[in-house]
């Protein structure tokens, strides 16, 4: 299989999550700014709205996309990893419901900060927003939980983790202790850690070809 990702963006999670499973996709980067990628793809026959990530799986014509999909379903063919409930259960509706949260709550919620497309009032808002979100996040860790649903790491730590964008947003989490404690974990886990050097290496390779 082939998982294209982008530096710093929510392909961390397919990424970490891969890596959790023991999985060994063919990573592709894509320049988001100059829209090349690694290999020569032309990342807009993969994804025509040219975002990350983007999971090309083998014998497959086309791509599986959005991140919830992306590491729900390789959480799926692996049961044996524990990193997301079994479909049809009350545990995966909770799931889904915080996978979700994530997406629209945070992740979707950064995005106008960071490309710098709000008005005060819409700073304002976004960012009050964000405080929220990440303060239910940190309320529900304060029963000294290592992870969002209990002890076992799952998709939607890995997910919670890939978005932390609060300092490129403007967003001030200091306060939120729970939430600090919690990410140095999620940082503490060699699969993730894996996924920030594979990225990192990927992105310099990309750099140098095209410098070249």
């Amino acid at each position: 299989m082939k998982l294209y990702i982008a530096q710093a963006t929510c392909s961390l999670a397919a990424q970490a999550i891969a890596n959790e499973i023991g999985l060994t996709p063919e990573l592709v980067h894509f320049d988001v700014f100059g829209k090349s990628t690694t290999d020569g793809t032309t990342f807009s026959d993969v994804n025509s709205l040219l975002y990350v990530p983007a999971l090309v799986l083998d014998g497959e014509k086309e791509a599986l996309t959005e991140t919830i999909t992306i590491t729900s379903y390789l959480a799926d063919q692996h049961p044996e990893a524990n990193l997301i409930p079994k479909h049809g259960t009350l545990e995966r509706a909770r799931m889904d419901q915080l996978l979700t949260f994530i997406a629209t709550e945070i992740a979707q919620k950064h995005i106008p900060l960071m490309r710098k497309l709000m008005t005060p009032e819409g700073i304002e808002f976004h960012t009050n927003k964000l405080l929220t979100a990440y303060g239910v996040l940190d309320k529900q860790l304060a029963d000294g939980r290592s992870y969002l649903t209990g002890e076992q790491f799952t998709v939607a730590d890995a997910y919670v983790w890939a978005t932390l964008w609060h300092k490129r947003s403007g967003v001030n989490l200091d306060h939120l202790k729970n939430l600090a404690a919690y990410i140095a974990r999620i940082e503490a886990r060699p699969a993730v850690q894996k996924a920030l050097k594979d990225e990192a290496e990927l992105v310099a390779l990309h750099k140098e070809r095209l410098a070249a």
